[in-house]
């Protein structure tokens, strides 16, 4: 079986997740290529799509939203992600069990007693009119018949379990900042999620796989679980065996794959990036070796932004005051310092949108 070191890894991902060349994509493929973004920081896919396509425009993103085309919801691992409305239909079912567990796992003690599927129903009737609910609006109301598990229990688990809900615009468009208000996703996409199929067989699952693996593979099946939070994928995994190509990493895990995906050459050249909070390219991964040190893994899940580098984080950036910052993680070559520069001035271009911005590296390194 084919070893793939951990740069051939890398430059699969970088070339999966649009990295390795910016990508002549519409932003609604760009987004359903790669299965979703993270989102509960509602600018931070502005930048992943920034890093990914070619003369990409923010306010298309934004006119997306606005015309319910993708919408922002919970979704993998129980966080919010913006995804295409086919998307968040076709996999919201699958999904449920899952943000379910995770959503009442965090409140166990104070739902105990608590009939979920009453709560459902009573917040579903609350949802009735189509109209926006925050989820403060939502827990008072629901508290009224459940005073004692308090308003926060109660609107985040609805919101984020029990009743399939969008966040509405302006929450998530350009350079706009807005609280969250819900919507029942079955009233503003106009129909119902995607059912589960009554047989035993698991079609939605064997379809994430297979977007899983176009996105971010040659991948594990740990990983594949890593990136959506969902049980019962080995089952969809075996069902898939036959059409997919098998290889090993530098460990000896096997690794699964679509036959005929990217895996360009180890050697090939990878051009400074620069990736918003929670980006796919980190998150997508239980072992994310392939594309972050393990000395540094800890910042991607504290929001931390990254600055790509041959491939491989090397720096984190922030916005201060209008000016873009890069905080090296290592020391910069100055051909590397220079790349960087170049990116950052024209990521601090395309954040001001016409204001006053600047752009700086600082000196000293983590």
């Amino acid at each position: 079986m084919t070893v793939l070191d951990t740069r051939a890894l890398n430059r699969a991902t970088l070339a999966r997740q649009l990295l390795l060349d910016r990508a002549d994509l519409p932003a609604v493929d760009a987004v359903a290529h790669l299965g979703g973004l993270q989102a509960q920081e509602p600018q931070e896919p502005f930048v992943g799509l920034w890093s990914r396509l070619r003369a990409f425009d923010p306010h298309t993103l934004s006119d997306l939203l606005t015309e319910r085309r993708v919408v922002r919801t919970h979704l993998m691992r129980r966080t919010v992600h913006l995804v295409t409305a086919d998307d968040a239909l076709a996999w919201r079912a699958r999904h449920d069990a899952m943000l379910r567990q995770r959503s009442v796992g965090a409140y166990r003690r104070e739902l105990a007693g608590v009939d979920l599927d009453e709560l459902a129903a009573a917040s579903r009737a609350l949802l009735a009119d189509g109209g926006p609910r925050s989820m403060a609006d939502l827990g008072r109301a629901l508290a009224e018949r459940w005073p004692e598990p308090g308003p926060r229990a109660l609107g985040e688990v609805v919101v984020a379990a029990l009743v399939p809900v969008v966040q509405m615009p302006p929450r998530g468009l350009w350079r706009v900042r807005a609280g969250v208000r819900n919507a029942p996703l079955a009233s503003w996409l106009g129909r119902e999620a995607d059912p589960l199929p009554r047989t035993g067989s698991d079609p939605v699952g064997q379809a994430l796989v297979r977007r899983y693996l176009a996105a971010f593979g040659p991948a594990a099946s740990a990983d594949v679980r890593a990136w959506c939070g969902l049980a019962g994928l080995p089952t969809a995994l075996a069902a898939l065996r036959d059409e997919l190509v098998t290889f090993r990493d530098e460990r000896g895990r096997e690794l699964l794959d679509l036959p005929g995906a990217p895996r360009p050459d180890p050697e090939t050249p990878a051009p400074v990036r620069f990736l918003p909070a929670f980006d796919n390219a980190v998150l997508g991964y239980h072992d994310r070796g392939r594309i972050i040190d393990d000395a540094h893994r800890g910042l991607s899940v504290t929001g931390a932004r990254f600055v790509l580098v041959d491939g491989r984080v090397a720096a984190t950036w922030s916005v201060r005051d209008g000016t873009v910052t890069v905080t090296p993680l290592r020391a910069f070559s100055r051909a590397d310092r220079t790349a960087v520069a170049e990116q950052g001035g024209a990521l601090a271009s395309f954040l001001a949108d016409g204001e006053r911005h600047g752009f700086e590296i600082e000196t000293s390194s983590r």
